[in-house]
């Protein structure tokens, strides 16, 4: 088992920078392919990112490429998820997932993976 911890997010204002931290217990985390989600209020959670077990392969959401990377230090069990160019609509609770992968798949639907934080708001002002 996993579990995680979201930290860094905040008020900031458009076009601003975040950084997204999860931190990740138990010995087995490079095991697990990692995910950034989030869900805005009145709106369905959201795939953001992901990345494979050895960050070798990553995928986002449309909306958020060549703005924001995912990242992992398997050392520190750890996943990031950079943010840059910061927009209103990025408003929305941010949540680390994980999932048990046994090859470099990465899951973009909610409902494969198994472990997730508590969440992190991130509030984009205009």
């Amino acid at each position: 088992q996993v579990q995680l911890v979201e930290s860094g997010g905040g008020l900031v204002q458009a076009g601003d920078s975040l950084r997204l931290s999860c931190a990740a217990s138990g010995r087995t985390f490079s095991m697990y392919s990692m995910g950034w989600f989030r869900q805005a209020p009145g709106k369905e959670l959201e795939f953001v990112a992901g990345c494979s077990r050895s960050a070798g392969i990553t995928a986002y959401t449309d909306s958020v490429k060549g703005r924001f990377t995912i990242s992992r230090d398997n050392a520190k069990n750890a996943v990031y998820l950079q943010m840059s160019s910061l927009k209103p609509e990025d408003t929305a609770v941010y949540y680390c997932a994980a999932v048990l992968a046994f090859n470099s798949q990465i899951w973009r639907s909610e409902n494969e993976y198994g472990y997730w934080g508590q969440g992190t708001q991130v509030t984009v002002s205009s």
